[in-house]
């Protein structure tokens, strides 16, 4: 294929529709979905019925055919959309939103008819996640009806939007406990808020619907006996799973350093807010010995949002 000429953007030019779609295409990196977090869910009517509701929002739809590019579709408002009833049979129905461009398939015409609209296909596989192929359009939600169906309830509803750029929000937190040494010597199968250095307060953005965490301790003192212990990230009220540090050395003074890594769901409470991000740690009373931090010791957070569909 020849360069479509002329470039984006050239004083005097007439650009075809398809340079916009192509400048589209390339500055969403050739993804398709939503645009954030919360565009165009598919819901029950207020009152159940025979139909869905699509909320406000916007989508990237990406063209079926190599060259078509990109199209961007806006709803404000809420939408309105019909569910045919079952009969004796169940079914399973996709809700897409569509663009049917008759420069590359169908007769809608542009200047008369909408062509870009949502819409069902109709008796799809009771697992399937995408439009068919051919199609250009973006799935939003999978629809199971039961036999002798006409009412279409949330419980039928399964969520199928993705982002097409999902944001992500990443920082670096820093600590260092200095002297004098913080020592942790309760042998007792408990926790404790401990080392109280490793504590930082962070905005969690309202769009995050996921946070991965990795906490590191270097240089992390042990002393007196062998020691065996548990230690974990705790964000706001979601905790991470258990490391263990589990040493056999003896007596000596010795330095480690321990990683926590967390993959977390953020409760929809904690968006939006600032939240405390800590570590607690759990000391066993099957070992004698003792952890401490000071100021040969560094404490590192790496806390990293994603947005994803609610």
């Amino acid at each position: 294929m020849t360069l479509i000429q002329p470039p984006m953007m050239v004083n005097g030019g007439i650009h075809p529709a398809r340079t916009m779609r192509m400048m589209i295409r390339d500055l969403s990196r050739g993804s398709q979905g939503v645009t954030e977090y919360n565009d165009l869910k598919v819901t029950q009517q207020v009152t159940p019925t025979s139909g869905v509701q699509i909320s406000d929002g916007s989508a990237v739809v990406r063209g079926a055919a190599w060259g078509q590019g990109s199209y961007t579709q806006y709803n404000v408002g809420t939408a309105l959309l019909s569910i045919a009833p079952t009969g004796a049979t169940g079914r399973t129905d996709l809700v897409v939103l569509r663009v049917e461009d008759p420069e590359y398939e169908g007769t809608l015409d542009p200047t008369a008819d909408d062509i870009g609209f949502f819409t069902v296909v109709s008796n799809v596989s009771a697992t399937a996640t995408a439009p068919p192929a051919g199609m250009t359009a973006v799935a939003l939600a999978r629809i199971t009806l039961p036999p002798n169906t006409a009412t279409v309830t949330d419980a039928m509803i399964t969520d199928l939007r993705v982002i097409a750029n999902p944001r992500r929000d990443r920082q670096l937190y820093t600590s260092f406990p200095g002297d004098p040494l913080s020592h942790l010597t309760a042998q007792d199968n408990a926790w404790h808020n401990w080392p109280a250095a490793a504590r930082w307060s962070i905005a969690v953005p309202p769009w995050a619907v996921s946070v991965k965490i990795i906490t590191t301790i270097a240089g992390l003192r042990l002393d007196s006996s062998n020691v065996y212990a548990h230690m974990q990230n705790v964000f706001g009220t979601v905790q991470g799973q258990d490391t263990s540090v589990d040493d056999d050395q003896g007596n000596g003074i010795r330095r480690n350093t321990v990683v926590l890594a967390d993959s977390l769901g953020i409760p929809a409470a904690m968006r939006g807010t600032t939240q405390s991000l800590y570590l607690q740690t759990y000391m066993s009373k099957s070992e004698s010995g003792n952890l401490g931090v000071d100021s040969a010791t560094s404490l590192i957070a790496d806390v990293e949002f994603t947005e994803g569909v609610v």
